[in-house]
C-alpha cells in the first residue's frame, strides 16, 4: 500500500483551513515560514493567548491552554519561535496559572462558545497541556518565568500522577520528557511511564476501533523517547495500517465527533497533514 499524495494534496486544497494549507506548503512544497506565521497570528488574542478555533473542538474566541500548545507546535514545525508571539503567550500563561505553576486543561471561559462536551473546566492545574507547552518551550530555547514554574510543577506532579494519566495526558508528558534539559531525570521518569504506555495505554492492534492511541501517536517521530517502546515490526505494521486508512477523497478519517461541520473539515485537514508528516518522518513518502 502506498499513499496517493496527489489526492491528499487535493484534499488539503479543498477542505483544509488556510493555516493548514500554509503548513502543508511549507512541509511539502515551496511555502514559507512567513506565510505560516501570517496564517497563525489571527488566532492569537490581545491577551496573548490563542483561541478562535485554533483547536477545532473549541469554537469560541477565548484564549485557552490547549490552543497555545497547538500554536507552539506549529512554531516548532517552521523553526520560528517568534519572540513577540511567544513572549505574549508566556505572559498570558502566567496570568492564568494556578499557584503550583500549572495551567488548567480548560478555562471557564470555554462557556463563551460552542465546544465538544468533554471540555469541562475544573479550576485545577493539569499536566495536560502544561507538560507539552513546557516541553515545546524548552525545545525552542524560550526562557520565561512561566517555563521555570511549569517545569518545577511537572517534576513534582509526575511521580504521583503517572498511574492515572490518560492517553492524551501521556502524549503531553512525553513531549515534556523529550525536550526537558535534565536528561537523566527524564529517562528515570520515562522508564516508569513507558511501562504504563506499553501495558495500559496503547492499542497494538492496528484495527482497534474507537478513540484509542496507537504506537505512532506516542512516537510520531523516530527521535522520540517513545519510539524505543515498540520494535521495528510493530512500527512497520502501524505505518502500513496508516497508509491503508487513506480515504477515497484523499484524506484520513478522525475517530471522534467534532462539535460542528466546520470542525470536521478543519480536523480532516489537520489530521491529514499530521499523517503525511508521520509517514514522511518514517521514510514512507520518499
Amino acid at each position: 500500500m502506498s499513499v496517493d499524495f496527489e489526492a491528499a494534496k487535493d484534499l488539503m486544497l479543498r477542505e483544509a483551513r488556510l493555516l493548514d494549507r500554509t503548513r502543508f506548503a511549507f512541509r511539502f512544497g515551496d511555502g514559507t515560514a512567513t506565510a505560516v506565521l501570517a496564517a497563525l497570528t489571527p488566532y492569537q488574542n490581545e491577551d496573548g493567548g490563542f483561541g478562535n478555533a485554533l483547536e477545532p473542538d473549541l469554537r469560541g474566541p477565548s484564549s485557552q491552554p490547549v490552543p497555545v500548545e497547538h500554536a507552539l507546535a506549529i512554531l516548532d514545525e517552521i523553526g520560528r519561535f517568534d519572540a513577540r508571539i511567544v513572549g505574549l503567550t508566556c505572559d498570558w500563561l502566567s496570568s492564568v496559572s494556578t499557584e503550583d505553576g500549572a495551567v488548567p486543561f480548560v478555562l471557564r471561559t470555554v462557556a463563551d462558545g460552542p465546544h465538544a462536551p468533554w471540555w469541562e473546566p475544573t479550576g485545577r492545574g493539569s499536566l495536560n497541556p502544561t507538560a507539552g507547552i513546557a516541553g515545546l518551550l524548552h525545545k525552542g530555547a524560550v526562557a520565561h518565568p512561566w517555563r521555570t514554574a511549569a517545569t518545577a510543577y511537572c517534576w513534582n506532579a509526575l511521580p504521583e500522577n503517572i498511574p492515572s494519566l490518560g492517553q492524551d495526558d501521556t502524549i503531553s508528558v512525553v513531549t515534556f520528557l523529550d525536550h526537558v534539559p535534565d536528561r537523566a531525570r527524564a529517562e528515570e521518569v520515562f522508564s516508569v511511564l513507558g511501562e504504563r504506555i506499553r501495558n495500559e495505554l496503547v492499542a497494538l492492534d492496528p484495527d482497534a476501533e474507537g478513540y484509542v492511541k496507537m504506537p505512532l501517536d506516542y512516537a510520531p517521530r523516530q527521535d522520540s523517547l517513545a519510539r524505543r517502546l515498540f520494535d521495528d515490526a510493530t512500527i512497520e505494521l502501524h505505518l502500513d495500517a496508516l497508509e491503508s486508512r487513506q480515504q477515497d477523497d484523499g484524506g484520513w478519517p478522525i475517530t471522534w465527533e467534532p462539535p460542528s461541520t466546520a470542525a470536521v473539515s478543519e480536523w480532516r485537514g489537520f489530521h491529514t497533514l499530521r499523517v503525511l508528516t508521520i509517514l514522511d518522518d518514517y521514510g514512507r513518502l520518499a
